[in-house]
């Protein structure tokens, strides 16, 4: 893996674990050669996580749109900041500069981003893998909702599997870079016939 995009909060969050667990995260892409592409700001775990990438002397792509450049305050230091007109070009720019993605915690951007990139894999139009840092068990609502959608046929147990999840820094990174994509485009075709 070349980069990796992460989706995070512009927010710390209430608990000191969420910041040390983006510092790290940021600290062992760069440790890896992996690159971070991520939302551009210098605040919340998203400061905290390009901070951890630039601290390691790692490469840091920002993505920011022009509107949010003075309210999200752009990060100075970044390898590069990429100017956009939108949020959805944020994303599809962010997309086209990874080889995945990881969620961190965050708030609805977050879920949004992270729903987006799910729908791509899960309709065929991609296959990078996308991970769930599940830091103090941030995202095991979440994890939950998923199932019950699973339970009530609204989603198939395959879809399920676009997702890596895990609280641990290193077997998440391991787990994406031996990532075989599930065959999302025979079973989406199987199940409209």
């Amino acid at each position: 893996m070349k980069r990796i995009t992460v989706f995070c909060g512009a927010r710390l969050g209430s608990d000191a674990c969420y910041e040390q667990q983006a510092t790290a995260l940021g600290k062992a892409l760069a440790n890896q050669n992996i690159g971070l592409v991520y939302g551009g700001a210098d605040l919340g775990l998203m400061g905290a996580v390009s901070n951890g990438a630039l601290s390691e002397n790692g490469e840091v792509i920002g993505v920011l749109p022009k509107f949010l450049q003075n309210r999200e305050i752009a990060h100075k230091q970044l390898t590069e900041l990429i100017l956009v007109d939108s949020m959805h070009e944020r994303k599809s720019k962010m997309n086209d500069l990874c080889d995945g993605i990881i969620a961190l915690p965050g708030g609805i951007g977050t879920l949004e981003e992270l729903f987006e990139i799910m729908t791509w894999v899960q309709l065929g139009l991609q296959n990078k893998p996308i991970g769930i840092l599940n830091v103090n068990s941030y995202y095991a609502s979440l994890i939950d909702l998923i199932d019950n959608m699973i339970g009530s046929g609204f989603l198939r147990a395959v879809d399920k599997e676009l997702l890596i999840v895990s609280d641990n820094i290193e077997d998440l990174l391991d787990r994406m870079k031996n990532y075989v994509s599930p065959d999302i485009k025979n079973q989406m075709n199987n199940d409209l016939t």
